[in-house]
């Protein structure tokens, strides 16, 4: 199945060349082989839509029991954090709610795990499709790569937009007089690790391709970034595409679960309420598996670019290197 939209910008067909000055680097250029990988291979996309569909899911689940949370906190009566639990207990047999809770926490543990496990299998056959080598071995780069991939994103954990929310939420319930203060000290950490994110964003890269340690990763991706940084527009553009996903992804975390409440509403006036529901659960899957086929076009997309500027840019002398 190919996704006939056209790439985001208006670029000319790939050209050869490896460094800044002969089109290698050309931001216009790389977005144009991105796009074209994305479109060409399936196993990328596979991986994409995955990864995708179960990030979709923790960030729908997320949004659900923190709107939970803000209504009653403007209600005056804020709910604990084992709310959902404590409902379940009242209403269903301990046998479902121990079926109930384990079945989630087995969910939202693989929706956590799996996105790190595609990165590394997204990063890896993404560079081999670029320099024409067999697109294989994606289960052997997701496994082996997953956990210096996971420290590198865990480093960065504070710079999660779905941290600080669960942070503040824990300190609205259990430390409302301190968390006005609170909060805004992890909208400080959430600037600052964003910052760093930055100059180490091509570090993941590093890991899979070069096969660095965590540190070394993280020291030449550094390197790269501020060795680099006159190319403005590249980053702009890149900027503008992760803008896009994130936006595309909010905008769709909102609107499943009103959809699906709308339509349940709506049809719960005229059928039975079980009908009603099974019908909202189907409308929402078919949406979501829908969001997240756009979704993984977007992501793989995204890290391609990354990708390829890895490439090209490690091909290029270090330029606190006069004689090697």
């Amino acid at each position: 199945m190919t996704m006939e939209i056209p790439p985001p910008v208006s670029a000319p067909p790939p050209s050869g060349g490896t460094g800044a000055g002969d089109g290698g680097m050309n931001p216009r250029t790389i977005i144009a082989k991105a796009w074209a990988i994305t479109l060409k291979e399936r196993q990328l996309r596979r991986w994409g839509f995955a990864s995708a569909l179960l990030e979709t899911l923790l960030n729908t689940k997320l949004l659900i029991y923190q709107t939970w949370f803000l209504i009653s906190f403007i209600e005056g009566n804020p709910i604990g954090f084992f709310a959902d639990v404590e409902w379940l207990s009242a209403h269903l047999s301990f046998a479902w709610v121990a079926t109930i809770v384990t079945f989630f926490l087995i969910l939202i543990f693989i929706e956590w795990i799996f996105p790190h496990f595609a990165k590394g299998a997204i990063i890896g056959l993404a560079a081999k499709s670029y320099k024409k080598e067999g697109v294989k071995g994606g289960l052997v780069l997701a496994v082996y790569n997953f956990f210096p991939l996971f420290a590198i994103h865990e480093f960065f954990f504070i710079g999660s937009i779905s941290t600080v929310i669960t942070l503040s939420s824990i300190m609205l319930r259990y430390a409302p007089e301190i968390a006005p203060f609170g909060i805004f000290l992890l909208c400080i950490f959430f600037i600052g690790a964003n910052i760093l994110r930055f100059f180490f964003i091509m570090s993941e890269e590093a890991v899979v391709i070069r096969k660095l340690g965590i540190g070394e990763a993280m020291k030449s991706s550094f390197k790269l970034v501020l060795s680099y940084l006159g190319h403005v527009v590249f980053l702009l553009i890149l900027g503008f595409l992760i803008s896009l996903r994130i936006l595309a992804n909010v905008l769709m975390i909102f609107l499943l679960p009103a959809l699906v409440i709308g339509v349940v509403l709506l049809f719960s006036s005229f059928l039975p309420l079980g009908i009603a529901i099974t019908i909202g659960a189907v409308l929402g899957l078919i949406i979501l598996g829908f969001a997240s086929y756009l979704f993984a076009y977007l992501e793989v997309f995204r890290q391609n670019v990354w990708t390829i500027t890895y490439l090209e840019l490690s091909k290029l002398k270090e330029l606190d290197v006069i004689e090697s």
